[in-house]
């Protein structure tokens, strides 16, 4: 039970990580500044989805119901991937994962500079068979912006789920501004439930996230039509769009496609359309 419901979350985290992830050219005079703001602020957002993921999926028990479960994963490839300083503990007691990065800069394997903690508590409701976990953080920096944020997940049956995520910011070393938002999304499997193979994977992903960008510009970012993610195509969506409008009445559209999988998306701002690759 828990390793299908822990492969769903994964892919929901890598999946939530390419939501308005994109390379926008600053000096293209097509996309404002005030929508590349929003962009790379909610970037920032989503790589550490993809962490509280890999932190849920990687570094805790293989079972957390069960005193004294191993861990799913070795100590070489834990600091493989959270950094030689990163250390890991687990609270039976309160079903609690803690990765702590110190108190000083830890080097990651993404590149980033870390230090404070990541704590997993892993939830379960008997009665109606669902599992999830609530992923937080203690003093937590990431290149010396603080991170705050409750990512809860939730098991919603047959493979499908829920991200909410609430009191988030992130608040920027040297006066830099708050990005502060909260979100709200759906992973609805439609393909791959039941199989023992992730390839063939298929999510159908809803929702919104509604914020204020660290210029003091609010937005809402809406899913329109829903996108897809597919475990054969891990890094991006293959279909579906966001729109994204500001408090400055100003609104952009993201659109992924109709099916392919690669690093093309198109962006379209005040009317103008232009091709754009994803990170």
């Amino acid at each position: 039970m828990r390793t299908a419901t822990l492969r769903s979350f994964a892919l929901a985290c890598f999946a939530s990580a390419a939501l308005l992830t994109t390379g926008c050219n600053r000096n293209n005079d097509v996309t404002p500044s005030d929508d590349i703001t929003t962009a790379e602020d909610r970037t920032d957002d989503n790589s550490e989805t993809a962490m509280s993921s890999e932190a849920m999926q990687m570094a805790g028990p293989t079972d957390p119901q069960t005193q004294g479960s191993p861990n799913l994963i070795g100590d070489a490839d834990f600091r493989a991937r959270f950094g030689s300083c990163a250390s890991r503990s687990y609270d039976f007691a309160t079903k609690t994962l803690t990765i702590d990065f110190g108190t000083t800069n830890c080097l990651c394997a993404d590149g980033r500079y870390r230090r404070g903690k990541i704590l997993v508590r892993f939830t379960t409701d008997v009665n109606r068979r669902t599992a999830g976990a609530v992923v937080t953080r203690e003093n937590y920096f990431v290149n010396d912006n603080q991170h705050t944020a409750t990512r809860t997940f939730t098991d919603t049956g047959l493979g499908s789920f829920t991200v909410d995520v609430t009191n988030a910011s992130i608040i920027r070393a040297n006066g830099g501004g708050t990005h502060s938002w909260t979100a709200n999304w759906t992973f609805t499997r439609t393909a791959g439930y039941g199989t023992p193979q992730v390839s063939d994977d298929v999510y159908s992903v809803t929702g919104s996230a509604t914020g204020t960008n660290r210029k003091n510009v609010g937005y809402t970012a809406t899913i329109q039509s829903p996108l897809i993610k597919r475990a054969d195509c891990p890094k991006y969506f293959v279909q579906g769009t966001i729109g994204v409008t500001n408090t400055n009445s100003k609104t952009m559209t993201l659109d992924y496609g109709t099916g392919t999988c690669d690093n093309v998306a198109t962006v379209t701002v005040n009317g103008h359309t232009r091709t754009i690759q994803l990170r």
